[in-house]
């Protein structure tokens, strides 16, 4: 499934002033890593926050947002954010905001292995 343009554009604008952003296709959406961490993307068309795991429940209350689920699981500090919760762009920037917050703190994923046994 492509991501929105838009809204990747969006996300590029209100990063433009952090050092250290790469982008990443994956999970069939767009990732944007912030000091190799994952840190805010595209998701089947929604805004994908990981955020301080203490929040989630605070902030599924505002508008558009839910817990991320993958394979009915879910997962732990990420959750989705539909267009009716981004529509300005200060609600993208309040996103993405929580996103850095925790990105400081948030442990990097495991480098994968280059080496292939079998």
């Amino acid at each position: 499934m492509a991501y929105s343009e838009s809204l990747a554009n969006r996300i590029r604008e209100t990063l433009v002033d952090i050092a250290d952003v790469r982008e990443k296709n994956m999970m069939g959406g767009l990732t944007f890593m912030v000091n190799e961490k994952m840190c805010v993307g595209i998701f089947k068309g929604e805004l994908m926050c990981r955020i301080d795991p203490a929040l989630v429940n605070q902030v599924v209350e505002k508008t558009g947002c839910r817990v991320m689920t993958m394979a009915g699981r879910s997962m732990k500090g990420y959750v989705l954010v539909d267009e009716t919760g981004i529509r300005t762009p200060n609600e993208l920037a309040y996103w993405i905001s929580l996103c850095l917050d925790f990105n400081k703190y948030a442990k990097q994923s495991k480098k994968e292995s280059k080496t292939r046994y079998g």
